[in-house]
């Protein structure tokens, strides 16, 4: 299962990833905003938003460009390692990395 984790602190990113990789996750980690980020994002199976430490615009440019594709958006306003471990054990625990048919999209 593919992740897109957008806010956060930047300390962070790599204890984030860290935690993707313990549920058999991939994550790419936005903490800022880069230059391309339509380019960067790609087509993840769940979005995951810090709501709390991310920038509006970088929220808006995010949220854009996933809603053409119907990805699963999950919004949270804490960004701790907590937070991000109860996303994932509710998305993506039974992951069989079958995406077409997966009931979490």
């Amino acid at each position: 299962m593919s992740i897109v984790i957008i806010g956060g602190h930047d300390r962070m990113a790599c204890v984030y990833k860290e935690i993707c990789k313990e549920h058999k996750c991939k994550a790419k980690v936005f903490t800022q905003m880069p230059s391309n980020l339509k380019n960067m994002i790609g087509n993840p199976d769940l979005l995951v938003l810090f709501t709390n430490t991310v920038s509006h615009k970088l929220l808006k440019n995010a949220t854009q460009n996933i809603n053409k594709n119907s990805v699963k958006v999950v919004r949270s306003h804490s960004s701790s390692s907590c937070a991000l471990k109860e996303i994932l054990a509710t998305h993506c625990t039974n992951c069989t990395n079958d995406c077409l048919s997966c009931k979490h999209k």
